[in-house]
């Protein structure tokens, strides 16, 4: 059986943005294919013709966002234009939009929208529903024309150098820096090339959806002049009278979603009073009359997948409304499950099995989704919502993995403070059950998310090169509800001691791991954890921390979430500040501990990760090398917190590269 190689993730194809025909039920999705020669990624169109044959509908891999515009015809957005670029690199933004038939034929331009758009929705025919990154500064240039024009971009191209600050978040990872820019909703009139705006300057738009009639537009967002509250509000906007009206005012709620439900208004949100930040948000219903918000469906677990893995790239849908019922995917345990919410309340499971599923859509009775089902990598699958027997419609990565050795995850559930959990052992390649092989410890992000049996790609390689690689699922994590979630003021007490107790289970369990040649390693809350274990025992040989957190006090101020995230998992309170609880922020500090610290330990950061910055790991290399430890920094230029999942092909190479020699020279 060959051995799963370091790079191999670069022959995977990843698919996302799942998307059927409402007239047919034609599912169509994105495929994306690393790059290496270009180091980055090829997108491209895809639909299941017949809804049997898999059929590419683009071929230069610079495809975005799409919908469908007919039955047999997709719109979608795309960088291939030499116009589109030479605009784009003079300052003036443009999206551009093409054409393209289900029986053949090239992509024929359609349109040109003078902003950065992706499309939402079409409202009627040359009517089309556009989210806009629009920048409060700038994005009117294509509102001017002659010498204001030329002086506004030239305005924008001497700006370029200065980072100009007054609103918080001013950066958020993935989009830079955010300051004076919102999200805006706009409506596109192909004929006469015009926009219409639906949301006001200041206002940052959330999810947009049409009603039946295709007269009106559910929204939410929220307005704010320098500080965002993330408590969005629901309006409504007439199309024909070219107003909104507001539902429900933004100071309540944090809201992911909301439907149109008869005559009434579905949404998915939480008010944070039980649990924080962290609460997973329940379906309520509002009555667009009286603004009356009532709890229609109690559901203490989460909504949308959290089962980590870093063999997807790009999105999809979570939920959808279909025949007055809304179908949405919920984290339970360790896997993501597909559930239906009926117009009177009841919670219906509709698939229940290992595994994840990462997009949906539902057309006459049909579950369609991709995922990663036994054990493999990501798939097209359906099933009917009556007889639920799962069929697999594309092979995408079926030979990938063919003669190759996959680590089946072997099971270990335990029990901690009179705390179920669960937990998962990969055995090296070719194990002999009379040798001796050295052990990684894999600590998920979050807090919030779990691991669960689908395949990852880093876990797997390193089971390939000889080592025991064990993972599990502390208090702390999702998929338990609430109260297992809320780590409010405990962060390094109770999920320490659980990871702690599941090492000792898999040693007791597995004889054949080494103690005396363990490693330990995370990502974002996993390289807060390896922070912390480096400061509170010895028992790792080797460490590798990404992405981390090490000192609550400044990771308040430099994080795009900081701010709240911080007083709220530290458990401050309403009144809790820096000013009048540096003990506590202090106490659950790694960087605190580091004069403990005897293991050699790599920091991996990038310089555009903006929540968990840059800074957070200086000040742990720093430390230690001040302390006279062994240590190790690699910082990626040009990367956020995403490195690991959707990093540039060359860098996510690299970095795998840097943590596996530096457990394979101490191990």
């Amino acid at each position: 059986m060959e051995r799963l190689s370091l790079d191999a993730f670069t022959k995977y194809t990843f698919l996302s943005g799942l998307a059927c025909a409402p007239e047919d039920g034609t599912p169509a999705f994105l495929c994306a294919k690393a790059d290496t020669g270009e180091n980055g990624y090829l997108r491209d169109l895809w639909v299941l013709k017949d809804r049997d044959t898999p059929l590419r509908l683009t071929g230069d891999g610079k495809t975005g966002a799409f919908l469908w515009d007919s039955a047999d015809t997709l719109l979608f957005t795309s960088s291939r234009s030499e116009e589109g670029k030479k605009k784009r690199e003079a300052g003036e933004e443009r999206t551009d939009f093409y054409r393209i038939s289900l029986h053949g034929g090239e992509a024929e331009e359609a349109f040109s929208v003078p902003l950065s758009v992706i499309p939402l929705e079409k409202v009627r025919e040359g009517v089309y529903l556009l989210q806009a990154d629009w920048d409060m500064r700038y994005s009117k240039a294509y509102t001017l024309s002659g010498k204001a024009k030329e002086a506004l971009l030239a305005e924008k191209k001497e700006e370029e150098d200065y980072h100009v600050l007054d609103e918080l978040p001013f950066y958020f990872n993935g989009q830079g820096f955010i300051n004076k820019r919102r999200t805006a909703l706009f409506l596109y009139h192909e004929n006469s090339g015009s926009l219409t705006r639906i949301t006001p300057e200041t206002f940052a738009a959330g999810s947009a959806r049409l009603d039946e009639s295709r007269e009106k537009i559910l929204y939410t967002g929220e307005s704010y002049a320098t500080k965002r509250k993330n408590k969005q509000g629901i309006f409504v906007y007439d199309i024909a009278a070219g107003k909104s009206r507001s539902l429900l005012p933004a100071r309540t709620y944090e809201i992911y979603d909301a439907f149109w439900q008869g005559e009434q208004i579905l949404f998915l949100g939480t008010d944070q009073k039980r649990y924080g930040s962290n609460e997973n948000a329940q379906f309520y219903q509002l009555n667009p009359e009286t603004g009356a918000v009532s709890l229609f469906a109690p559901f203490e677990d989460a909504v949308g997948s959290s089962v980590g893995s870093d063999c997807r790239l790009g999105d999809g849908s979570s939920w959808k409304m279909a025949d007055g019922r809304l179908y949405f995917i919920a984290t339970i345990r360790n896997a993501s499950h597909i559930y239906c919410l009926d117009g009177s309340g009841v919670l219906t499971p509709v698939l229940e099995r290992e595994g994840s599923v990462d997009c949906l859509d539902i057309w006459n009775g049909q579950l369609y989704f991709v995922g990663m089902q036994d054990m493999k990598l990501q798939e097209l699958y359906t099933c009917s919502l009556r007889q639920k027997e799962l069929v697999p419609l594309t092979g995408f990565n079926r030979g990938i993995l063919e003669n190759v050795y996959v680590a089946i995850p072997e099971k270990l559930s335990f029990v901690n403070d009179g705390v179920d959990l669960d937990g998962w052992v990969l055995k090296p390649r070719d194990f002999d059950p009379k040798k001796s092989y050295p052990g990684i410890l894999d600590i998920h992000g979050g807090p919030k998310t779990v691991y669960g049996e689908v395949f990852y790609h880093e876990m797997q390689f390193w089971a390939n090169e000889g080592y025991f690689v064990f993972f599990c699922n502390p208090r702390g994590g999702d998929g338990r509800g609430n109260e297992f979630a809320d780590l409010r003021g405990k962060y390094g007490s109770i999920d320490y001691d659980d990871i702690m107790a599941f090492c000792d289970e898999v040693q007791t369990k597995y004889p054949q791991l080494d103690k005396k040649r363990l490693a330990v390693t995370g990502g974002s809350y996993g390289g807060f954890m390896t922070n912390w274990i480096i400061g509170h025992t010895d028992r790792f040989a080797a460490a590798a921390s990404q992405r981390s957190i090490a000192n609550w006090i400044g990771f308040g101020f430099t994080s795009d979430i900081g701010d709240d995230f911080a007083k709220d998992q530290m458990g401050l309170g309403k009144k809790g500040n820096v000013w009048n609880s540096m003990e506590k922020l202090w106490l659950h500090s790694p960087l605190q501990y580091l004069d403990r610290c005897t293991t050699p330990t790599l920091f991996i950061h990038s310089d555009e990760d903006y929540r968990c910055p840059l800074s957070e790991g200086y000040q742990m290399y720093a430390a230690l090398q001040q302390l006279g430890v062994e240590t190790r920094m690699c910082g990626f230029r040009g990367e956020n917190h995403e490195l690991s999942r959707s990093g540039k092909p060359l860098h996510r190479i690299r970095r795998l590269k840097e943590i596996t020699a530096w457990f394979d020279s101490h191990l």
